[in-house]
């Protein structure tokens, strides 16, 4: 994605610093939509829309630390960089624990912000990647039978065709054939990749 298409939400109650943030990080190519404080930042009419949040830490009403702290327990993961002309190691601490990017002190280094701003872009971009690949494993685990979801958790687990029959109470040309049906529908034969596929399954999780 071209810096262009990249929006950081830029939060300070400074209109300076807005001002002079902003311009940089237009400079170098990000758009910027700039807000006064973070309660108009949560207000903003297009709540879809992702990027990379700046945010100052001392702001009236809710501050940049809380806004992390929201933002997190409501399990939004958009990537947010702390600016603070009032640092100081337990705001950093919790910043840093609550998923900071970076925690940055006023007069901000031009270079240093630019950098953190594409830290937290990379952040962004893999986490969709990830949720992108666990919304495709829903789906192709979504056409399994109930019988050949039970399959595929015991192949899972290490079992062999003739512990799953005997479990299932079926004949071991039955598992195969679901076995063939999982290859078939999951695109794959491998298996250590059905084991990934369990293990990464959102809605079952690891194997018993």
């Amino acid at each position: 994605m071209k810096p262009s298409q990249q929006t950081v939400f830029l939060i300070d109650d400074d209109e300076d610093v807005r001002d002079a943030l902003g311009l940089l990080l237009r400079t170098v190519g990000f758009s910027v939509e700039a807000f006064p404080n973070a309660l108009a930042f949560l207000e903003r009419p297009n709540r879809e829309k992702l990027g990379c949040i700046v945010a100052d830490i001392r702001m009236p009403g809710l501050s940049g630390l809380q806004l992390l702290e929201r933002l997190t327990a409501e399990g939004d993961r958009m990537p947010l960089v702390v600016i603070t002309g009032h640092g100081d190691v337990n705001a950093c601490r919790r910043a840093f624990k609550g998923g900071a990017v970076d925690f940055l002190a006023k007069p901000v280094d031009e270079q240093v912000l630019i950098e953190a701003v594409g830290v937290g872009f990379a952040r962004l971009h893999e986490r969709t990647r990830q949720q992108a690949e666990r919304g495709e494993l829903s789906a192709l685990l979504a056409r399994l039978t109930p019988r050949e979801r039970e399959v595929l958790d015991m192949v899972a687990r290490g079992w062999a065709t003739k512990e799953i029959a005997r479990a299932l109470d079926l004949s071991p040309r039955t598992v195969e054939t679901h076995r063939a049906n999982l290859a078939e529908k999951l695109g794959t034969n491998s298996i250590a990749e059905l084991v990934r596929m369990v293990l990464a399954d959102p809605e079952r999780g690891a194997p018993p």
